[in-house]
């Protein structure tokens, strides 16, 4: 063949390798680009998820806390309902005693759908982490360190004491008689 022939071809073969390096280059920059594309969608997608797990953790917890305040402020009218049945020795026919009655125990019920449980401590032994001793009594009938009376009852959430009872404890190492704690 001619040299004339093989110059064109080759010429034109060489354009046609440059074009297609230049193709291979761009689809290489365009596949980095896409992996860092990816790379970047994904650390976002995370970042996100992580944001609304953080999110709904502390909606819970917020509603936990005011969940608790609310049962806080609502003890001490169950406080006065006790009180009011324990000073009234009525009769089980009293309409107003029943309805009391009816109410705290509406009440108990309510505290307990929601995981907190009225603690009755007498009879039970001291313990400072559940109970607030108010005072001591020295009753040698009973048990050393054994609650005698619940001046205002705890409460429990589970194992955690939601609120302590104020109570009033057997110490038989002091005198008879009644001290207050102090």
């Amino acid at each position: 063949m001619d040299s004339k022939h093989q110059t064109p071809a080759t010429a034109s073969q060489i354009e046609q390798a440059k074009a297609a390096d230049a193709v291979s280059d761009d689809l290489a920059k365009l596949q980095t680009e896409l992996t860092e594309q990816k790379d970047v969608y994904l650390r976002l997608a995370a970042d996100f998820d992580n944001f609304k797990k953080r999110t709904r953790r502390e909606s819970e917890r917020l509603a936990s806390a005011q969940k608790e305040a609310f049962i806080n402020d609502l003890l001490p009218a169950l406080d006065n309902l006790e009180r009011a049945l324990a000073s009234e020795k009525s009769t089980s026919n009293d309409p107003l005693y029943l309805g009391v009655k009816m109410t705290l125990q509406q009440l108990y019920d309510l505290l307990r759908r929601h995981g907190i449980e009225a603690v009755d401590d007498v009879g039970r032994p001291f313990d400072p982490h559940r109970h607030e001793a108010i005072s001591v009594r020295h009753d040698p009938g009973k048990p050393d360190q054994i609650i005698l009376e619940a001046a205002q009852r705890g409460y429990c959430h589970g194992d955690k004491v939601f609120r302590p009872g104020k109570v009033i404890v057997n110490d038989l190492s002091r005198s008879p008689g009644v001290r207050h704690a102090g």
